[in-house]
């Protein structure tokens, strides 16, 4: 398997579509992680690291959204063997491109095709990963599925969390959309590749202020939450059970 250089937005379109997860989007996805997430490197790294101390031998580590499954392959050194993995995405597509990958993988699986706006069943959990995927979900839809999530996780259980989020403030708001186009362009992005899929992004990805993240564990079961990582309109979140 070789991946392809993200080139989805390079060519003017008339009208552009949404943003979606099919094949096209597969094929290029871990390019477009690299290039597109601030840090994404070390986003996993630090998920491995907290997930190290979490996950516990016997019980379920579910990555909700998990797309090509890059973030099993960073765990599977580090946590415990008697720790069984799930992944969950709604895309054929992202679940055929993991599979590929995951021969490498040391530890039990199971890889589910499942719409998170229609909920998800989480059970026996120490660990719960969503990593760029809550603000893909409808926000009609979030308490429901956080609540079902926690619902789902052992006394202590951990959940990571890592979003783009919206300033209170709108001029800074601006500033840091401003600072995450130029490291986009500094990874090789053209303008026009910028803002095509800005607007394929505009009705689909829809993030939340930090406190409004906060708000949303905290009232679906989370005993406490906080920040572990923040880069401008970029954030992660620990919460434990």
């Amino acid at each position: 398997m070789s991946d392809e250089s993200d080139r989805l937005f390079a060519k003017k379109e008339p009208v552009v579509r949404d943003f979606a997860f099919g094949k096209e989007t597969a094929q290029v996805f871990d390019d477009m992680l690299t290039r597109s997430v601030p840090f994404y490197a070390e986003i996993q790294r630090m998920t491995a690291e907290i997930a190290a101390d979490f996950a516990v031998e016997g019980t379920n580590l579910y990555d909700l959204g998990c797309a090509t499954c890059n973030t099993f392959l960073a765990l599977d050194s580090i946590v415990a063997p008697g720790v069984r993995f799930i992944g969950v995405d709604d895309s054929n597509d992202m679940l055929g491109r993991a599979r590929e990958k995951l021969h490498r993988l040391t530890h039990p699986y199971d890889l589910v095709c499942a719409d998170l706006n229609q909920g998800v069943e989480v059970t026996n959990a120490s660990m719960v990963i969503m990593n760029l995927t809550l603000q893909f979900v409808r926000p009609l839809y979030r308490h429901q599925l956080m609540r079902s999530i926690a619902d789902g996780m052992r006394k202590d259980g951990c959940l990571i969390l890592i979003e783009k989020v919206l300033s209170k403030d709108s001029t800074l708001n601006r500033f840091f959309i401003k600072y995450y186009y130029a490291f986009k362009q500094r990874n090789g992005y053209s303008h026009l590749e910028i803002s095509q899929k800005r607007e394929a992004l505009e009705n689909v990805l829809v993030p939340y202020r930090v406190e409004e993240n906060i708000e949303l564990l905290l009232s679906s079961g989370f005993s406490w939450c906080e920040l572990f990582f923040k880069w401008y309109n970029f954030c992660g979140f620990i919460a434990v059970r």
